[in-house]
């Protein structure tokens, strides 16, 4: 390993600033160009994950939707047994309000913990990218 850093640093000693200047512009063009499939291939496996769950929420939100719908309309009619069913009805939709507005007040704050979506894998790479170009060319102008 210290063969071919040795070789790569007399080879590179070799150069002239402008070919060094040259080569390191080719392998940031192309550091970047693999930083970013590697982010679009991060996002596409996040989005086909994220698919698959709205589907599977929106099929859970529907059988819900029945079964609350049920529940209401028995809660409406077990109150008609004490109330006028308008008195029933007005209770009973007073009450769901109430539930949705809490819900959407907690949906809200979740939303907001949520963004912004970024690629954590790429984020780090990135950086650790960045800090060793950084570093090569500080040692670079010790030399």
């Amino acid at each position: 390993m210290t063969d071919v850093i040795k070789d790569r640093s007399d080879h590179v000693s070799d150069r002239s600033t402008a070919e060094l200047v040259k080569q390191a512009t080719e392998q940031m063009s192309l550091l970047v160009r693999d930083e970013l499939r590697l982010a679009r291939v991060e996002l596409l496996e996040k989005g086909k994950h994220a698919g698959i769950g709205i589907g599977m929420f929106g099929g859970a939100g529907m059988f819900t939707f029945f079964g609350v719908a049920t529940m209401v309309a028995t809660a409406v009619l077990l109150l008609a047994l004490v109330l006028p069913a308008w008195l029933a009805a007005l209770v009973v939709a007073v009450a769901l309000l109430l539930i949705a507005a809490v819900l959407a007040l907690v949906g809200r704050s979740q939303v907001r913990k949520a963004t912004p979506p970024m690629p954590e894998g790429i984020a780090h790479s990135v950086k650790a990218d960045i800090d060793a170009v950084t570093e090569a060319v500080k040692e670079g102008r010790h030399r």
